[in-house]
């Protein structure tokens, strides 16, 4: 496709190029021809004036002499006999056939005549004894002065062009190119057994629609091999029950060699049954981590929880802001543990704020990391690093609400959070939000762009959310 994309665009443009370029140069050169005649017939007329005046041999040369071109002998001028016993007088050099400058003079329009080493301009002037005929020489290198420079200017303009556009061409075809060959291998993965592969939903629209397709088909596998496994667990623990019986059925039957057969075939079969339940939770145990592994649509996930959230937050009189979650966020964790962190963070919205404060939840992607931010309106968290610890109750009050009493919280909401973030490689942090209240900003760090110790991680993405920050506390919203 790239190739094809390339072909395409060389193509085009060298016909484009080629339509352009041609009929320019055509045009270069006539324009050319016209200046030099142009200049050949400015230079005729300077002597006919003089013819006009005058026929005098010795005044006639003078004015050749002082012409532009006249001392490099391009001008003659050929004065016809005057009176019975006179002779044509020829001035400058002449180069023209003489039948030609004859039929200038008869014809009485200027004419054009070919010359070895170029032409000779032949402009009639009449004079007293007749037509007298001035004759200017043209060259052949003025009549192709600077098309050569034009046509090296239009040919390397139009090189430029056609390695342009293939170079655009080039950008374009990867740009939709990369996307596919992700779709293809990951494909590829998913039918050799790995679960855990996602395609980035980006690049072109259409292109987006099939990884979003793959994706939420690889999510559906993942569940059915996942209801497989459980429904053969299932299975086999029911059959314990009969096996029981069986084999204390067998145990009373005596000592024959019947009796011996059934009880080494029941034992046989619960060997099985064990062996399959085992297959099962490891088969289950992977299918989890390929779950992990694959990660979600955070986006999907926050409007879904938002949507449960929002029943209660009408109830309560809350304004309810969410921002970045209309496109697709892929992150590295699984759906459930993303839903639990979420539910826990929004749970301490309505658990520690008064009725009627406000709260927004905001999702930023960027290259190395994706942020979630859960921020409310109200007063604020005391001990921010003692919220993060495990075992926090919301001691110390927040937002105006009463600090639960004692047993009324696990204190593992913020722990579930924060244990969610570390799995990334990511963090939490706890500041002063822009509404006016607490901020919880959980980072998560993308699975293959992990956080490597002692990087700076997400240094643009930090810098944006300072501009946002600003520009929303100036706006007040």
């Amino acid at each position: 496709m790239r190739w094809a994309l390339v072909k395409v665009a060389l193509a085009v443009t060298a016909m484009v190029v080629v339509a352009f370029a041609v009929p320019l140069g055509l045009v270069v050169k006539e324009l050319a021809r016209d200046r030099a005649y142009s200049n050949a017939e400015r230079q005729a007329a300077t002597i006919g004036p003089v013819l006009a005046i005058t026929t005098d041999r010795t005044q006639l040369e003078r004015a050749v002499a002082s012409a532009e071109t006249g001392s490099g002998g391009r001008i003659g001028v050929h004065v016809p006999a005057s009176g019975r016993d006179g002779k044509p007088a020829e001035i400058g050099t002449r180069r023209a056939a003489e039948e030609d400058v004859a039929a200038a003079a008869k014809l009485g329009r200027a004419s054009i005549s070919p010359v070895p080493g170029g032409s000779s301009l032949l402009q009639p002037t009449a004079v007293a004894s007749g037509i007298a005929v001035v004759e200017v020489f043209v060259p052949d290198a003025a009549l192709t002065k600077g098309v050569a420079t034009s046509w090296v200017v239009l040919a390397g303009v139009g090189l430029a062009l056609i390695i342009g556009s293939v170079a655009v061409a080039d950008r374009l075809g990867t740009r939709m190119v990369r996307p596919a060959k992700r779709l293809a291998g990951a494909a590829h993965d998913l039918g050799t057994g790995k679960l855990g592969v996602r395609v980035p939903e980006d690049g072109p629209k259409e292109l987006r629609s099939a990884a979003s397709a793959f994706n939420a088909m690889a999510d559906q596998v993942v569940q059915l091999l996942a209801n497989e496994r459980e429904l053969a667990a299932d299975l086999s623990h029911r059959l314990r029950t009969p096996l029981t019986v069986l084999r204390l059925n067998a145990a009373s039957l005596g000592d024959t060699s019947a009796a011996e057969q059934t009880r080494a075939a029941v034992e046989q079969l619960e060997r099985e049954i064990d062996q399959i339940i085992r297959t099962a939770r490891e088969q289950k145990a992977q299918t989890r981590q390929a779950a992990a592994a694959a990660g979600c649509d955070a986006a999907e996930v926050i409007r879904e929880r938002m949507d449960f959230w929002s029943a209660l937050a009408e109830d309560e009189g809350r304004t309810v802001r969410i921002a970045g979650a209309d496109r697709p966020v892929r992150v590295p964790v699984a759906r459930p543990e993303l839903a639990a962190a979420l539910d826990a963070m929004l749970g301490n919205v309505f658990r520690h704020t008064p009725d009627g404060t406000a709260f927004a939840v905001d999702v930023h992607n960027a290259e190395d990391a994706v942020i979630v931010l859960v921020s409310d309106a109200g007063g604020g968290i005391d001990d921010p690093d003692a919220a993060l610890r495990r075992g926090w109750s919301g001691g110390g009050g927040r937002g105006g609400r009463p600090a639960p009493a004692e047993g009324g919280s696990t204190g593992l909401g913020l722990d579930i959070v924060r244990r969610l973030a570390e799995s990334t490689g990511g963090d939490v942090r706890i500041g002063r939000s822009v509404l006016g209240g607490t901020e919880v900003r959980v980072w998560l760090a993308l699975d293959d762009r992990r956080a490597r110790p002692g990087t700076r991680r997400g240094h643009r993405l930090r810098r944006t959310l300072g501009i946002r920050r600003r520009r929303t506390a100036r706006t007040g919203s």
